[in-house]
């Protein structure tokens, strides 16, 4: 958080402990939960962890604050849809995962994803 150096990050989540992250800077954290192992490493570093409590007591307006958030189409469900089709492509449903119950060659492989067996969109 380079650009933001000297602001509270607020993380509506729980923070937890990754060991792949060698050391930790000093931060100071506002979320819902902290793990044991999380809350140790940030107080080791010197930052702080607080909860939205103290948040709302240290800035009630949210002036020095970063709101941190994940991807929004992480979720598993977004792999099932297209994107929009343009002029330019037109194949809305290429490399869309589908719900079937099978993935074998007969489900939904062939109509309408191969010239040779019917048609292809």
């Amino acid at each position: 958080m380079k650009k933001h150096e000297g602001k509270i990050a607020v993380v509506v989540a729980t923070v937890t402990d990754d060991i792949r992250l060698l050391s930790v800077p000093k931060l100071t954290v506002c979320a819902l939960n902290f793990t044991e192992a999380a809350r140790a490493r940030i107080v080791k570093a010197g930052g702080e962890c607080l909860s939205f409590d103290q948040l709302a007591l240290r800035a009630p307006k949210g002036t020095n604050t970063v709101l941190l958030r994940g991807a929004r189409k992480a979720r598993g469900v977004y792999a099932h849809f297209g994107h929009k089709s343009t002029l330019e492509s037109v194949h809305t449903h290429d490399h869309v995962k589908p719900y079937v119950r099978s993935k074998g060659r007969k489900f939904e492989r062939a109509r309408g994803r191969r010239k040779s067996r019917g048609f292809k969109v």
